[in-house]
């Protein structure tokens, strides 16, 4: 690994710009860049995920104004709902190239791409990083280096029923965990069902596993165990361990363990129609709620995830994710002027769209939606960011924590059992 980040460091410090300006004679459609380029124009290829409003037209619109400007470009766009993106973008990895521009979450999947030596390291190139906040960069960085570029990002944390929480008789949001426990007794006590979980889709329950884990044993904890591929420290036991705390006091509603997430009667409807108190879900929970279930409004309100008495991590330290963009190694230099216009020149439409966070300094002022303004400043005033753990490790590892915690809340696996499992398989990848 490392001689490949110096065979491609040296590289660039060689090439310079040369890569981004080098011929696009060999680009074609099978291989997943643009067509040949025609009458004089510079073209290159573009997948996104954006077949939901509002990416589904607010990205052709930026396009189209790009194109506008630069006559001289072509852009051909390719649209892939997630989970097919993921498949083809996987298949294209395999075969040696990806697309001149492409979606990413960062993490391992973009730093597997990366140590491929197929992804343009732009340290040097994007002179206008300093513009962004900087944790939405992080999940796009590796060894001091930036491959990647924000133009989303988002925590988790807990949504809840200030309605229902009132009714129990609790006045504030929980601060730690143990409040958290006390006031899941609380609600339940009131014939409220504190939790809602889509149990059947395994993701949502790992963010309790990794927050727990950021709480207890700390974010570098966090990397140190990707970098050992040793997750079996007390740390991550504990994590279980205070996880099967919250699970022996049967929060969920009725049925979760088959339950999906924006499904009808799943974790988000449940939230959004008033029948459970709280969630642990991102920055996209209230427009899920509404879709799914109903809208909350005034009564819908957002905490962090609570600290733990003797952990070492801090409340200020988030867990979540964004969307951003990469390029691959000698795409034209136009794919990173669209990058740079995408980003900096369309903020505030992405913004206006209602759909986005800012990773512009200073950005978020200019949010009107209160849901939304409350995690951006969240933020702001983060002092650590980590990315989801089934984005930041390697695909095996990401998939063997979600399979394990969701076996941890359904008692097929004891805490302990839960981290020898994720190491076997992060030593397997």
């Amino acid at each position: 690994m490392a001689d490949t980040l110096t065979s491609r460091r040296s590289f660039l410090a060689l090439a310079g710009l040369t890569a981004l300006s080098a011929s696009l004679t060999a680009a074609c459609g099978a291989d997943g860049s643009g067509p040949p380029a025609a009458d004089g124009k510079v073209s290159f290829a573009w997948w996104n995920i954006a077949t939901t409003e509002p990416g589904k037209s607010l990205f052709p619109e930026i396009s189209a104004a790009f194109t506008s400007a630069h006559p001289n470009v072509a852009i051909h766009t390719t649209s892939l709902e997630n989970e097919a993106f993921k498949s083809k973008l996987t298949a294209t990895t395999s075969s040696g190239r990806l697309p001149d521009v492409f979606q990413t979450w960062g993490g391992g999947v973009l730093r597997q791409q990366v140590d491929a030596g197929l992804v343009e390291d732009l340290t040097d190139l994007v002179d206008w990083s300093s513009e962004l906040t900087p944790v939405s960069l992080q999940a796009y960085q590796f060894e001091g280096r930036t491959y990647g570029v924000p133009y989303d990002i988002g925590m988790v944390g807990f949504w809840y029923n200030k309605k229902l929480f009132a009714k129990a008789g609790i006045t504030a949001p929980p601060a730690t965990w143990a409040e958290l426990l006390d006031g899941v007794g609380k609600l339940k006590a009131a014939g409220i069902t504190p939790i809602a979980l889509a149990g059947k889709e395994k993701w949502p329950g790992h963010y309790y596993w990794a927050y727990l884990a950021m709480r207890v044993a700390g974010l570098p904890a966090l990397q140190q165990a990707a970098e050992d591929k040793d997750f079996t420290g007390d740390g991550f036991v504990q994590a279980g361990v205070r996880l099967k705390e919250l699970v022996d006091l049967q929060p969920f509603q009725p049925a979760f363990l088959g339950a999906g997430y924006a499904t009808p009667g799943g974790q988000a409807a449940t939230m959004g129609n008033g029948k459970a108190a709280m969630e642990l879900m991102g920055q996209w929970g209230p427009s899920v709620q509404k879709d799914a279930g109903a809208d909350l409004g005034a009564d819908l309100g957002f905490f962090p995830f609570p600290t733990v008495d003797g952990g070492v991590g801090r409340a200020t330290e988030v867990f979540g994710g964004g969307g951003g963009f990469a390029l691959r190694k000698g795409a034209p230099k136009e794919a990173l002027d669209f990058l740079r216009f995408f980003v900096l020149e369309n903020q505030s439409k992405l913004l206006a769209s209602n759909g986005y966070l800012p990773v512009v300094r200073g950005a978020e002022s200019g949010l009107t939606d209160a849901n939304k303004k409350v995690v951006a400043d969240s933020l702001v005033e983060a002092t650590g960011f980590q990315l989801f753990l089934d984005q930041a490790y390697p695909p095996a590892v990401g998939q063997e924590v979600n399979d394990s915690v969701a076996d941890l809340i359904a008692g097929k696996k004891t805490p302990e059992q839960v981290t020898a499992s994720i190491t076997e398989a992060a030593k397997s990848a």
